[in-house]
């Protein structure tokens, strides 16, 4: 039996935020309920059966604390709200929503989209050290570099330091122009663009410069305690197990660690093991380590690299 209900929003950056671009957030949610939804200004209409239209009038309110402010809503957002859904643990999705990480110098507000971002996060905070693998784009790096400068900048440590292998695939740093700061760093760029977000590119040099950040080759680290310090290990797939073993002893004390990385994405040599995958494999079961997983449902960039990782998943398998 076909049934039809209308959602009035409350003004024009509210419907804008549940749209999305190119309005994908209304085609996700038509694909997730069955329901066929139009946005006309400020009023949603919602047809299909009785069921497909409840489902799709509940998602889209379990979703209210988001685009009732005006907040962009990503595709990672509606997958969570279904989740939390079918597991009637709507309650938990509030809390989600509602909980600031932290605000980037434009007053962006950053927080976790999904369940497992949200036990990462509590992972950082409460272990000296974490393992976060997952596929591109879902935050394991920013996450970790959110945390590190909000720890950096209440004092929390005195040093950030931010270092992944500089292995590319098909390159070579012999080939690129320049000293070798210079060779390094198009390699630690996402790093800086991170940090960029909540410290004045302006002010980063002079922290740079007095040793408060530091963005280096994994291959500076070798020979080091890191006390007091927030180390962040980026692209950690590429490391060798002897790197990766190195890396892990030079943790000191009043400091926390994260490792990030992608296992299906290795530039290694053929036949070479991933140090990331020994890793796991040999402190799995260690106290005081803690180790999350991402899946293609955690991609938060584009709708399309989360189709992507999924195709490429399904491929694979």
């Amino acid at each position: 039996m076909a049934d039809a209900l209308t959602i009035q929003l409350p003004n024009i950056p509210s419907a804008i935020a549940l749209a999305g671009y190119g309005e994908e957030n209304i085609k996700l949610l038509s694909r997730q309920t069955g329901a066929n939804l139009v946005l006309r200004g400020q009023e949603l209409l919602i047809s299909g059966t009785e069921k497909q239209v409840d489902l799709a009038a509940r998602l889209v309110r379990s979703l209210e604390n988001l685009w009732s402010q005006g907040n962009n809503i990503s595709s990672a957002d509606i997958l969570t709200a279904r989740q939390a859904l079918d597991a009637h643990i709507e309650d938990q999705l509030q809390d989600l929503q509602r909980n600031i990480l932290a605000k980037t110098r434009r007053g962006q507000e950053i927080r976790a989209k999904t369940f497992h971002q949200k036990k990462y996060i509590e992972a950082i905070r409460k272990r000296d050290l974490t393992f976060c693998i997952g596929p591109a784009g879902t935050g394991k790096t920013y996450l970790a570099v959110v945390v590190a400068v909000q720890e950096l900048l209440s004092n929390q440590v005195e040093r950030l330091i931010l270092t992944r292998p500089a292995v590319e695939a098909g390159e070579k740093l012999g080939f690129l122009p320049g000293d070798l700061q210079q060779k390094v760093n198009p390699y630690l760029r996402p790093l800086y663009d991170a940090i960029n977000e909540f410290i004045d590119p302006e002010k980063v040099p002079n922290l740079m410069e007095r040793g408060i950040i530091e963005v280096a080759p994994l291959a500076y680290m070798r020979g080091r305690t890191l006390n007091n310090a927030f180390v962040i290990v980026d692209e950690a797939q590429n490391t060798t197990p002897a790197q990766m073993k190195m890396v892990l002893t030079r943790l000191g004390f009043n400091s926390r660690m994260v490792i990030t990385g992608d296992i299906t994405q290795t530039d290694l040599p053929p036949n070479q093991q991933s140090g990331l995958t020994v890793a796991l494999q040999i402190l799995k079961n260690v106290e005081g380590i803690a180790i999350c997983e991402f899946t293609q449902k955690d991609v938060v960039r584009h709708p399309l690299v989360q189709r992507i990782v999924a195709a490429y998943e399904q491929h694979e398998r």
